[in-house]
């Protein structure tokens, strides 16, 4: 593993350092660039080259030498904008990290035990809890179905883009939302480039949808971070931030309940 690192941090170096110019905020590249950096570098080209880029937008931070020509408060981030087409460009929010600090919700834990022992991974694992919890539906307050999950479309300027779960709600209104979910295990990341392909998939496949684009971590195998966005004048803006914690039902005390019933109310007086 750390010898394929190692290789792809040299070519994608490689790559951006031969194409930038001095005080850019953009770099262009394709895929097939990787091929001839790979030949002028005398190195074994990789077996599977989606995942040296792959691996950069949302595994790994780049290499030094790319980071310190961003200007300051800012980081590169790599974006799609065509089939096997990217380019480098900068960002104020290039990952998406918990806040250590906000308070959990208990939420008794509804996942079967069969599917909590047989989960084979961090993501699939939180996508089903996500399921089985209705934690989508608590979150954003929307009665919410999944539609699909590991959705893989191609949309205009963008080319190929893939989401985690997709889910359609409807709140009390009848108004009707999609909810395409990004979720990480403890050991990744969120990008907010993923967040950016969530709303350009809804823009091309949900058009008459209202778009909530919602991210997930584990924090803990128990506590899941859940965040929704929103687009602005900044771009990409976190909408709101909760996390929940899944406890047995003998872990709910009667003081949870009063302090969620009393916050509750005390919100609908506002």
């Amino acid at each position: 593993m750390a010898k394929s690192g190692n290789r792809y941090s040299k070519l994608i170096e490689y790559i951006f350092l031969g194409n930038y110019r001095n005080e850019a905020q953009e770099v262009n590249f394709r895929r097939e660039d990787l091929v001839s950096a790979a030949k002028e570098l005398g190195m074994e080209l990789p077996k599977n080259l989606g995942d040296v880029i792959y691996s950069f937008r949302y595994r790994t931070t780049l290499p030094e030498s790319i980071r310190e020509l961003a200007p300051d408060g800012l980081e590169w981030v790599i974006r799609s904008v065509g089939q096997a087409k990217y380019k480098f460009s900068l960002t104020a929010m290039p990952h998406i990290v918990p806040n250590s600090l906000l308070a959990e919700i208990k939420i008794p834990d509804a996942t079967p035990g069969i599917i909590a022992r047989y989960a084979l991974n961090d993501e699939q694992a939180l996508l089903a809890k996500l399921r089985y919890n209705r934690l989508v539906d608590i979150f954003s307050g929307v009665a919410c179905y999944s539609l699909q999950n590991h959705l893989r479309t191609t949309v205009p300027d963008m080319g190929q883009v893939e989401t985690d779960e997709i889910y359609i709600g409807m709140d009390k209104h009848g108004a009707q939302y999609v909810f395409p979910v990004q979720a990480k295990g403890r050991p990744d990341q969120l990008g907010i480039v993923q967040v950016e392909q969530d709303f350009a998939l809804c823009a091309a496949k949900f058009p008459q949808l209202v778009c909530r684009p919602v991210a997930a971590q584990f924090m803990e195998d128990n506590l899941i971070a859940l965040f929704i966005f929103e687009t602005g004048e900044k771009g990409v803006v976190i909408n709101e931030e909760k996390h929940y914690r899944l406890v047995s039902a003998e872990e709910m005390t009667d003081e949870d309940l009063d302090r969620y019933r009393n916050e509750t109310i005390g919100a609908t007086h506002e």
